[in-house]
């Protein structure tokens, strides 16, 4: 089994990390640049920034926070949330992040998928959806549906259906979020992942509901994610990403333990 993924997630809301449940009621916890050269230092593989409201007020992306944040650490991320051009996934990546995630943007324009692969390349491209179980109907068969603008919109969209066109579009991963789950702590959830990770060929990260390490593990394990997004976890404290790896490790699942004694001194 190939080494899983734990990939840290900011919220950034006025240039401020936040935090809420279900997407709602959040409230600003701490400066995202520190708090990613922290997770950085305790042994993150990756983190994403997403900037939350971005889409759904029509705001330009985060550029400043993403030069910040390409200074002080040296691991890959990346950045979603007002991302809606070319132009836009450009300035991204030129100003340090690896990747891009598009949610709405995708949603709305297709195509920004593919024309975004072309150019920058599929392992650029990540696609960010938000999903809610709603139950199976002829439209929804998969019983989740795809919401955008943060999460308030639903779409009328099948979340395993809208995955599948993805990757064939040319996205290089997909990051899962449940909405029902979201900032629980009550765990992800596993079916979705399940049914989406067992859908497509290309990586699938899990997000929503970490509270524990056997959280992640179920979600690695059972449910098949390539990689699992942890937040309120370690944004409170509960936990390190070092600590988090070496439960992991102690029960089987392959993960890259960090060095730290802080990121051997970067």
């Amino acid at each position: 089994m190939l080494s899983k993924r734990i990939i840290v997630c900011l919220d950034v809301k006025g240039g401020k990390t936040t935090k809420g449940v279900r997407f709602l009621d959040n409230v600003d916890i701490g400066d995202p640049v520190e708090m990613a050269r922290e997770y950085y230092l305790q042994g993150a593989d990756e983190l994403v920034f997403y900037d939350i409201t971005a889409s759904s007020e029509s705001r330009d992306i985060m550029i400043d926070v993403v030069r910040s944040v390409a200074a002080n650490i040296f691991i890959p991320f990346s950045v979603g949330g007002g991302i809606r051009t070319l132009d836009d996934m450009y300035r991204v990546l030129d100003a340090g992040a690896e990747k891009i995630s598009v949610n709405s943007a995708a949603v709305l324009n297709p195509e920004i998928i593919s024309e975004g692969a072309r150019r920058f390349g599929s392992q650029c491209i990540v696609l960010g959806m938000d999903v809610l179980r709603v139950g199976p109907s002829e439209k929804i068969p998969s019983a989740y549906e795809v919401y955008i603008n943060g999460g308030r919109t639903p779409m009328g969209i099948d979340a395993l259906a809208w995955a599948r066109q993805a990757q064939d579009l040319g996205a290089g991963e997909i990051c899962l979020n449940s909405i029902d789950a979201d900032g629980t702590n009550d765990g992800y959830e596993l079916t979705v992942t399940r049914l989406v990770s067992s859908g497509v060929t290309i990586p699938v990260i899990a997000s929503g509901g970490a509270g524990r390490p056997e959280h992640i593990r179920d979600v690695l394990v059972e449910a098949g994610a390539d990689a699992a997004l942890i937040a309120s976890m370690v944004h409170y404290g509960r936990y390190t990403v070092g600590g988090i790896k070496e439960l992991l490790k102690d029960n089987g699942v392959p993960v890259r333990l960090a060095s730290d004694p802080r990121r051997a001194a970067s």
